[in-house]
């Protein structure tokens, strides 16, 4: 049984990690494409620990990112939505697709629903996104939620050695934003 909420939106259901999501997720890890700018390819083992880290951030910290469930389908397409774990420069709403699911603005309507989620239950004043500067994806779906370029941030462990490019918005800005959508 997955602790946290179920949301949904026209076209996903986003719903804490579950067990059966692990097959999924391991091809999602095991591909280089995917995961050129999320840290790098992660066998098995390392997939597993990144689940579970995930699934238990909702027991300990009361949010996490969701496993994101394309509701046409029912397969797993990814992970987004809420992160800050150790070390984080901020509250972040997060993604990362499958290449299936790659073109689909699936990011956006997902990462939509979970910057409302964080802002309207979870309280949070400010939303980051962390990416890599070369991550011209990624970028294009932050600047379609309207938030935009704040800072550069040393990556930090187990991530060391990189800057990211933070982009972001205050909660405000993005109430104001959603009422004129």
């Amino acid at each position: 049984m997955a602790i946290g909420p179920i949301l949904e939106t026209e076209r996903l259901v986003l719903r804490p990690p579950a067990k059966e999501d692990l097959p999924a997720w391991n091809a999602f890890h095991s591909d280089p494409e995917v995961m050129a700018h999320l840290g790098g390819v992660q066998g098995p083992e390392l997939t597993w620990r990144s689940v579970c880290g995930m699934a238990g951030a909702w027991t300990i910290e009361g949010f996490s990112m969701f496993s994101v469930i394309e509701k046409s389908t029912g397969a797993w397409v990814g992970r987004l939505g809420p992160w800050r774990p150790a070390g984080w420069p901020g509250t972040e709403i997060g993604w990362g697709l499958a290449r299936s699911a790659w073109g689909k603005g699936y990011a956006t309507e997902g990462a939509s629903a979970a910057m409302d989620y964080v802002v309207d239950i979870l309280g949070w004043t400010e939303i980051i996104h962390t990416i890599l500067p070369e991550n011209v994806g990624s970028i294009r779906v932050a600047e379609r939620l309207g938030s935009w370029y704040l800072r550069k941030e040393k990556t930090p462990p187990p991530f060391e050695g990189m800057m990211w490019d933070v982009y972001g918005q205050t909660a405000d800005e993005w109430r104001a934003r959603r009422a004129h959508a």
